[in-house]
């Protein structure tokens, strides 16, 4: 199995994503810098990491979204590639369109650091597949511009069509309907504020992010 991390300047969970997929999956990973406008062959997971891409200028995921690599990365995520956001990298998807909505700044103005409790809302996903029926559980945040955002009617279609894959049970930043991760209508493109990076191991806290991918690479 072979993934992707893509590194944007001011990424700083990139090597953090690397080992937990490696530890996770046993998957071979290439950090491929933004700048690059050619992915490695035979992908089965990409993975845009969080951070703060370009220092979050201009808006948090914007600049980053116009990078070389991109064009490549909407291009294997239209091929069917599995391709996950996190945190920054969920911005990075909206910024891209290649998911709907917007983060925006935290309901409270503070950024916000610690341990989530989270609810599946679908476990049958190519990311959630491996909870088998687990309806909680436990990842962490950290963002100050995690509050996802999108209009009723686009709201109305995430939850209607099963696209709302994570949910907060207690939520931290403001998300409408306090949702934590979204997939695209394709199934194959997630964006999740919690880090699945950051929870993949007991000794952290938690391993349920482990799972995650662990799910989309068992897809592929």
């Amino acid at each position: 199995m072979k993934a992707a991390v893509i590194v944007f300047p001011g990424s700083n969970c990139d090597r953090d994503c690397k080992v937990a997929i490696e530890r996770s999956t046993g998957a071979h990973v290439d950090m491929v810098w933004h700048g690059d406008t050619e992915l490695p062959d035979g992908l089965d997971l990409i993975v845009l990491p969080g951070g703060f891409s370009y220092g979050d200028y201009l808006r948090c995921g914007a600049m980053a979204a116009l990078s070389p690599v991109m064009t490549e990365v909407r291009a294997a995520a239209e091929r069917g590639v599995a391709t996950v956001g996190i945190c920054n990298g969920f911005q990075v998807l909206c910024e891209a369109r290649m998911l709907p909505g917007a983060l925006l700044r935290n309901e409270r103005l503070k950024y916000v650091c610690k341990a989530v409790e989270l609810e599946v809302t679908n476990a049958q996903t190519r990311f959630t597949a491996g909870y088998a029926g687990r309806r909680q559980v436990a990842m962490t945040v950290g963002n100050g511009e995690g509050n996802f955002f999108a209009d009723e009617p686009t709201l109305d279609r995430l939850e209607g069509e099963g696209q709302v894959v994570f949910r907060y049970l207690d939520n931290p930043n403001g998300s409408a309907r306090s949702i934590a991760g979204i997939v695209n209508a394709g199934g194959n493109v997630l964006g999740i504020m919690p880090h699945p990076d950051r929870a993949f191991e007991a000794e952290l806290g938690s391993a349920d992010g482990a799972l995650l991918f662990q799910s989309a690479l068992a897809s592929a």
